[in-house]
């Protein structure tokens, strides 16, 4: 369950990363709206700009003509008030009548830093007096106590630091709260998933915000199961069938080869009916070892076969078998080579014995098979890598590229030649296969050094005496 506190965190890291996102994007648009609240400059500026460009001549003050626009445009008025009488001695025409045209030092003071009549108002010192601007009303909000406590500003960014900690703290709290049974609902699920994928029978709650997903686990999961036992019933059928089968042509094929044979030996028949009996008993044997190749096949594809492995000296095994063939009056045609080196003496690993008999005599017989014509069969051991090799290779007709391709990647060998009705690398390769496999070796198919038809198989974990290799295992 490695894949449910992996989605955990990865919803705090996306919750996580969402709020740090969601702080850095409002401090962003706090400071776009902030900067955009006074386009034209500050207002205290503006004031100090209007008293350094009014300018007094024989009719009083003056404004300039620009200067008077840009207030204007802004709906802005203003007064000056001079400093030896306290009144106002100019003012622009939008001046409202409540503002009044006499003033004090402690009214100076209140409009400095506060309102007139609710308008706010910023002033600009002159040398002779005070201009004073006037916004509209609730255009600008002024801050009239404007002191702060020594220590609250000392620890300012403290208490930043522990407000945000304690929004995301909250924010963490009530996402886990939101999301307790979404996460308490993918547990099964996901565990539903995983036992899918090991053909394990899977019920799940059907409760809970995932339980529509839950529902077509649990059907998928039905659908599997009989599935299953539909194959394992077909699968067990046919091994009873071949099993039955090959029990039931034994006893008539032994009758017909014992008849056949002695009508071979028959010296009363003509030499043309004793050759058709010889030809009777060779295809009779023929399909008595087409017979035991299928019921060996069958019973190794399903595990039927029980496998006795035991230390042996696989150099030995093969050459047992090259002996047994060589005493077996081989035609002239056919030559069995040994070409394992003399200084290897030994190469031992688990196995069945009798299957790796087997195997070594399905390739040589293989070889034989195919080359009508006549062949020459060579047999090695070698050992490379602390692996142990059995090679076996003629040079035969072997086979096209195409033809070792799907020999090596089919997973049965009932390849048919193009031209006859006779298989080609069949079932006995396929023997081959399974018995390499349930020791779990490797066969490789490929062209010979000798220009025919080559099978190599390789089986690990073996010792080695006689090379300088060192025993494994």
């Amino acid at each position: 369950m490695k894949s449910v506190p992996k989605l955990i965190r990865r919803f705090v890291g996306i919750m996580l990363l969402s709020s740090l996102l969601l702080i850095i994007l409002n401090f962003a648009l706090l400071g776009i709206y902030t900067l955009n609240q006074a386009p034209n400059g500050s207002p205290w500026i503006t004031a100090q700009e209007v008293a350094d460009d009014l300018s007094e001549n024989e009719n009083g003050y003056v404004l300039s003509e620009d200067m008077a626009l840009e207030l204007q445009n802004t709906n802005v008025w203003a007064v000056f008030i001079e400093n030896a009488t306290m009144k106002v001695v100019w003012q622009t025409d939008n001046l409202p009548e409540t503002v009044p045209m006499t003033y004090t030092v402690s009214d100076i003071a209140n409009l400095t830093r506060g309102y007139i009549d609710g308008y706010p108002t910023f002033t600009g010192e002159a040398e002779n007096g005070l201009a004073v601007l006037g916004y509209p009303k609730e255009s600008f909000w002024k801050h009239m106590w404007p002191s702060w406590d020594y220590n609250f500003i000392a620890s300012l960014p403290k208490t930043i630091l522990s407000v945000l900690a304690i929004n995301i703290a909250s924010i963490f709290t009530i996402y886990m709260i939101a999301n307790s049974k979404l996460l308490k609902s993918v547990k099964p699920i996901v565990s539903g998933i995983q036992a899918l994928s090991t053909n394990e029978e899977v019920h799940i709650r059907e409760k809970g915000l995932l339980s529509e997903l839950a529902v077509n686990i649990n059907k998928t999961s039905d659908i599997l199961q009989t599935q299953s036992r539909q194959l394992r019933k077909r699968e067990t059928a046919r091994a009873n069938w071949i099993a039955g089968v090959s029990h039931d042509i034994r006893t008539p094929l032994s009758m017909v080869m014992g008849y056949a044979g002695q009508l071979e030996n028959d010296v009363q028949l003509s030499e043309d009916n004793r050759q058709k009996a010889a030809v009777i008993v060779r295809q009779s044997k023929r399909m008595r070892n087409l017979i035991n190749d299928l019921n060996l096949a069958s019973k190794l594809e399903y595990n039927m076969q029980p496998l006795n492995p035991e230390r042996q000296n696989l150099i030995a095994i093969v050459r047992q078998v090259v002996v047994d063939f060589i005493n077996m009056n081989l035609d002239e045609k056919y030559t069995i080579e040994w070409e394992t080196d003399e200084e290897l003496t030994s190469c031992t690993a688990n196995v069945d014995k009798d299957l790796m008999k087997r195997a070594v005599s399905n390739l040589i017989q293989n070889s034989m098979n195919h080359n009508e014509q006549g062949c020459h069969i060579f047999v090695r051991v070698k050992v490379e890598d602390n692996i142990c090799t059995v090679i076996v290779s003629d040079d035969g007709v072997g086979a096209t590229d195409e033809q070792i391709e799907k020999l090596n990647n089919t997973p049965h060998y009932m390849v048919c030649d193009e031209k006859t009705t006779e298989q080609r690398h069949g079932l006995g390769l396929l023997i081959v296969k399974q018995i390499i496999f349930a020791h779990s070796g490797k066969m490789r198919i490929k062209h010979s050094e000798h220009g025919g038809f080559e099978v190599d198989l390789s089986l690990p974990n073996g010792v080695f005496d006689g090379t300088g290799l060192s025993a494994v295992g």
